[in-house]
């Protein structure tokens, strides 16, 4: 997966200038560090958490007065009201995106931007995130236009949750009889605790999946009404207002240079930011021109406060249409200066005409239901444009389905002795560019069940009973896993059971051949092995090397070896497939951009791929182990191309996508037979 961006925030309410007038400046100066640190730096400031714990100290704020003022919360018109403020900016930029998007991106991103912007409108894309962290697949997706919508779409749900919350402080408050700031203050701190606990427990365990995950930042927000609680009660003198402001604001300005941001948030690193942002709205006004709020409260600054919203959706599809159109991965400082120049004149429209307009006028306001209802008219027309897109991507896709033996896309078949093509011409590739990202080996869910060994050991089959003529175990990692729709061509023809035994970067080793440290892929190697012998099939299928680079990098590591010797030990024949190239660019993206001919989107086989295996070299390879090497499929003498017989080989750096692999279906299954006389 790419590296997590971040940003964004709400607009504020009104009550920001009662409360401290250098907040508006604050926000201008967080967004100002987010546009510049994503565009030309290449990574994260920090700003995120900056814009949570403002949004948390000012709701809070927010909620606080309006119960003491009328003795409980009016929801409907606070969520109108929230409604009327975000949703016309936002949905203006999501429709913007759409239209742009088909123009511009590549045709095997567009399922994956469908589904985000769908997430993004809905206030879900930091779930939808989150799942793809946690998606071995997914994880090597480029950014998507809309991804800075997760902070966003963490602010809406806070938004919804944090009124909740109030309502039952006060009624915990009624119950106890005691005041509600007091109540407030316990319950925020009790919820600040707890979430930044969990933060730091979830980011050890699984970065990216914290870093999205929206408990992981409640903490943020509760810091902001914390604040809010105790800041009346904070009296500073003059030189600590001005040694707070500046000393803040410089700590912040540095988060992200000094931190690897979008590798180590949330957690307790993300306490620097926070309490960065919680010192300068502690310092207040200093009252004096040396305090950083002068700076703070100019004109210019607040301004920029107010377009904001509006520059942090603006900048970051900007940026991801520019280096898609220029086709490179960063941007210079003449790009860097462009891309920011059109963020804002958007900005500024969107500003002007979009925002300011709706806001002052009188829709969505007339009755309790009217925001709702704006909401609706506004949320729709992006949802059914996504929705249309969508639909005619689909037909695309299906209009495109390949069959084994198709004339018009024999795939493996091309490099096969003495093959003649027979199809029409001009065909095209298939599968679609559109569909390539998701043409993925179907593992059949339907019998799936966890090993009584290992939680994380997920044992699935094709089929279940006992009068099946073949048993098959597939187990290791991704690249076992993709001979899986060959195998289930195979075993739906022949009447075999496939059983699969897979793990993301885990091959299957006596060892953790990816992350030498990770103890899980260890351990779930060696139940994974006492599965298969009290199963005692009639083969394993795995994979033999490993690590198919340019610069001749491929090794079969003596873990693999030792797993096969226990297995030979207890008479079961092993199956070994040669691994396929890995590459640092996506062929089939690559097609896509400049064609499939185009000489840089194939590799020379020579930097890739020994002439002679590496399993070849091994003295001591147990005889229950049978090696098929199906380079010569994948790979012509001279280059491995992003197609072969009008087949695009690869769905992404390194996985061979089904389309492709269906077609190999018939060579595996001669391969098999003569390795094993079935």
């Amino acid at each position: 997966m790419t590296k997590p961006v971040t940003g964004s925030h709400l607009v504020a309410p009104p009550v920001v200038r009662k409360y401290r007038p250098e907040l508006q400046g604050l926000r201008a100066v967080a967004s100002l560090l987010v546009v510049v640190y994503h565009i030309w730096l290449g990574r994260v400031s920090g700003g995120v958490d900056v814009f949570f714990l403002i949004s948390g100290f000012l709701i809070t704020g927010q909620l606080v007065r309006s119960v003491e003022r009328s003795g409980g919360i009016q929801f409907r018109p606070l969520w109108g009201r929230m409604i009327k403020r975000l949703f016309p900016a936002a949905l203006t930029v999501l429709i913007a995106v759409m239209a742009a998007a088909v123009l511009l991106l590549p045709q095997n991103r567009w399922f994956q931007t469908i589904r985000e912007i769908i997430a993004s409108a809905l206030y879900l894309e930091n779930w939808q995130l989150a799942a793809d962290s946690v998606d071995y697949l997914a994880q090597t997706n480029e950014a998507s236009p809309v991804q800075h919508y997760w902070s966003l779409s963490i602010q809406g749900q806070f938004y919804i949750v944090w009124p909740l919350l109030m309502l039952l402080v006060i009624g915990v408050a009624k119950l106890t009889r005691n005041r509600l700031r007091l109540t407030l203050l316990g319950t925020l701190f009790l919820v600040f605790t707890a979430s930044l606990i969990f933060s730091v427990i979830s980011t050890a365990a699984n970065q990216p999946f914290a870093y999205f995950n929206s408990l992981t930042r409640v903490w943020e927000f509760a810091l902001g009404g914390l604040l809010m609680l105790g800041i009346d009660h904070i009296n500073l003198p003059k030189l600590a207002r001005v040694l707070l402001g500046w000393f803040g604001i410089i700590a912040l300005v540095a988060c992200g240079l000094v931190l690897q941001v979008g590798t180590v948030f949330p957690g307790y690193m993300a306490l620097w930011p926070t309490m960065a942002a919680l010192l300068v709205i502690l310092a207040g006004a200093s009252g004096t021109r040396f305090g950083v709020d002068w700076i703070l409260s100019s004109r210019p600054l607040e301004y920029l406060g107010n377009i904001s919203y509006a520059l942090y959706l603006w900048h970051w599809p900007v940026l991801i249409f520019y280096l898609v159109a220029r086709q490179r991965t960063e941007v210079g400082l003449a790009g860097g200066a462009f891309i920011i120049g059109v963020s804002v004149v958007l900005s500024v429209l969107t500003y002007h005409l979009v925002e300011n307009p709706l806001r002052r006028s009188a829709v969505g306001t007339r009755t309790p239901w009217a925001g709702y209802r704006f909401g609706l008219v506004l949320l729709i027309p992006v949802l059914a444009a996504a929705g249309t897109w969508q639909y005619i991507a689909h037909r695309q896709v299906t209009a495109q389905e390949v069959a084994v033996g198709d004339p018009d896309f024999p795939g493996a078949a091309a490099r096969t002795p003495g093959f003649e093509y027979s199809g029409g011409q001009d065909v095209g590739v298939a599968p679609s560019y559109i569909a390539i990202g998701d043409d993925w080996a179907q593992i059949e869910q339907a019998h799936c069940a966890n090993s009584g060994r290992n939680e994380e050991l997920e044992i699935c089959r094709n089929a279940v009973g006992d009068d099946f003529a073949r048993h098959i175990v597939i187990v290791g990692d991704s690249h076992a896993e993709q001979w899986a729709t060959a195998l289930y061509e195979i075993a739906d023809r022949e009447n075999w059971q496939i059983t699969s035994m897979l793990r993301g970067a885990c091959p299957f080793s006596l060892e953790s051949e990816t992350d030498p440290n990770d103890d899980g892929c260890r351990q779930w190697n060696a139940d994974a092995t006492e599965e298969i012998i009290e199963m005692a099939p009639d083969a394993v299928f795995t994979i033999g090397s490993r690590d198919v680079r340019v610069g001749l990098t491929e090794a079969t590591p003596p873990g693999y070896v030792d797993q096969w010797r226990r297995l030979d030990d207890e008479g079961i024949p092993v199956l070994a497939m040669r691994d396929n190239p890995r590459f640092d660019f996506k062929p089939s993206e690559c097609a896509a951009e400049n064609g499939v001919d185009a000489p840089e989107c194939s590799t020379s086989r020579a930097e890739l791929l020994p002439e002679t295996p590496p399993y070849a070299l091994i003295g001591d390879v147990p005889g229950n182990v049978s090696f098929f090497d199906f380079s010569d499929y994948i790979c012509t003498e001279d280059a491995c191309p992003p197609a072969i017989g009008n087949v695009l080989v690869y769905l992404d750096h390194n996985h061979i996508g089904a389309t492709y692999m269906r077609t190999m279906t018939p060579y595996l299954e001669a391969e098999i037979r003569a390795a094993t006389g079935w």
